[in-house]
């Protein structure tokens, strides 16, 4: 997934999920079962038993079969004309082994008359017969499934196809998640989004239970998905657990901006998704910062401000020089600096203070934050919340980011699972980032 990093949602970043299998169309995909010779034909009448492994045919199919196989094989042949011969055919096929030998010739009809319907039948009727060798079935279903998938018949498709992933089928390049994905697609294209997303997740759950690694597709088509059609909650299902095991720069930078992207944050909830962003290095763009120095502003936390400025230059995002704005922020920052500084002693004091008010007890917070006094700042949002009219989620967000810039990432990510309302994704991000800083604790 790239390229999440406009202000607002591009108008598509899903790609359709490309059929791993090709379709049946113009060449023979399967080894099909053939006819066996006429002499080994046997009329299997009441209550006689056939010959172990010899195939049973009824004699009025063999010889309606093998005239009509003759003319499908011969140069030139006009599978549509001969269209009415074969249906004949059908009710003929009494035996497995009749329906099997049928299905195969009904395939490579089709395949010779690219002739989707046909093959399908016969690619069903090669499976009904019970009688294609086990290390064959898993193919066939997949080849059924995408025929189905052709003729848009999806719920047939999905039978199939579930058949073979029941089955473990895989190929060369085909793997069962692979074939999981393709289920998903199906239910995208009939705009059933939220089944297909539901599936995914589902499948994500199963793997991790069983211990098994989550292809990042998965994640990366989940994602996309949810996010081109704005359905949350589960975009951020897909994004923690996206970010959790794939935590490349990419990934995070992403995650971060479609989280921005989807919602209509107020500077001050911004600011805390943006301060993740700039920990993890996903500010790249100079109106990343542009919003950070908005969000953060110089007349209440001069001190990041003035950081995040000095970022920004250094990794060239916004040239020295080259915006004027920016340079009355940084000079603005700068110059109370020394000032807020000075004056922490005095709102440590005071918002510990028995009677200190909630606002007090919120900037202390604040302000020993952005100075990376993690655990002062702890102490006030922890205060905070015992106090009337406190914006729990903003106090336990924040509180959050302060016990993981303390090193205590496991007290972290319980108090960020706390957070509900429009927090949540942020906090869900910040979950994802404080559990892989737990996992080297916790031998994991």
């Amino acid at each position: 997934m790239t390229n999440i990093s406009s202000p607002r949602r591009p108008a598509a970043l899903a790609r359709q999920f490309a059929l791993a299998v090709a379709l049946a169309a113009g060449t023979a995909m399967l080894a099909v079962p053939g006819f066996a010779d006429a002499a080994y034909a046997q009329k299997k009448k009441k209550g006689e038993e056939a010959e172990a492994g010899k195939p049973v045919y009824t004699p009025a199919f063999v010889k309606a079969y093998q005239p009509l196989d003759a003319k499908l094989k011969a140069p030139g042949a006009n599978v549509a004309s001969l269209k009415p011969e074969i249906m004949a055919l059908v009710p003929l096929a009494a035996t497995a082994d009749d329906k099997l030998a049928l299905g195969g010739l009904l395939f490579n009809a089709g395949i010779t008359g690219k002739d989707y319907a046909l093959q399908l039948q016969g690619a069903e009727m090669m499976l009904a017969s019970g009688k294609t060798k086990p290390e064959d079935t898993g193919r066939y279903n997949v080849v059924a499934f995408q025929l189905a998938n052709e003729l848009k018949d999806y719920e047939k498709a999905r039978t199939y196809l579930q058949k073979a992933i029941d089955l473990g089928y895989t190929a060369p390049n085909l793997s069962v998640s692979d074939l999981q994905m393709n289920m998903a697609e199906l239910f995208f294209t009939e705009d059933r989004n939220e089944e297909g997303l539901k599936y995914l997740l589902d499948v994500i759950a199963a793997k991790k239970a069983a211990g098994q690694t989550v292809d990042a597709k998965l994640y990366r088509r989940g994602v996309s998905v949810a996010y081109t059609n704005e359905i949350v909650p589960q975009v951020y299902d897909f994004v923690e657990s996206w970010v959790a095991d794939y935590p490349s720069p990419e990934n995070w930078r992403d995650a971060v901006n479609l989280t921005r992207n989807l919602n209509d944050f107020d500077g001050p909830v911004l600011l805390d998704l943006l301060r993740l962003g700039k920990k993890i290095g996903t500010l790249k763009e100079k109106n990343d910062y542009i919003i950070y120095i908005e969000s953060a502003d110089p007349r209440r936390l001069p001190s990041e401000v003035k950081e995040v400025i000095e970022d920004a230059y250094a990794k060239g995002a916004i040239p020295k020089g080259s915006d004027s704005w920016v340079e009355e922020q940084y000079k603005s920052a700068s110059g109370l600096v020394a000032a807020d500084r000075a004056a922490l002693p005095t709102l440590e004091r005071d918002a510990n203070a028995p009677t200190a008010k909630l606002r007090t007890v919120m900037a202390a917070g604040d302000t020993f934050l952005s100075y990376g006094e993690y655990a002062k700042a702890a102490g006030f949002y922890e205060k905070s919340l015992t106090l009337a009219d406190a914006d729990r989620d903003a106090s336990l967000t924040r509180l959050g980011i302060a016990q993981l810039g303390a090193g205590n990432a496991e007290a972290a990510v319980a108090t960020f699972k706390q957070v509900s309302g429009a927090r949540v994704p942020i906090a869900r991000l910040w979950t994802a980032y404080a559990e892989q800083k737990a996992a080297p604790a916790t031998g994991g």
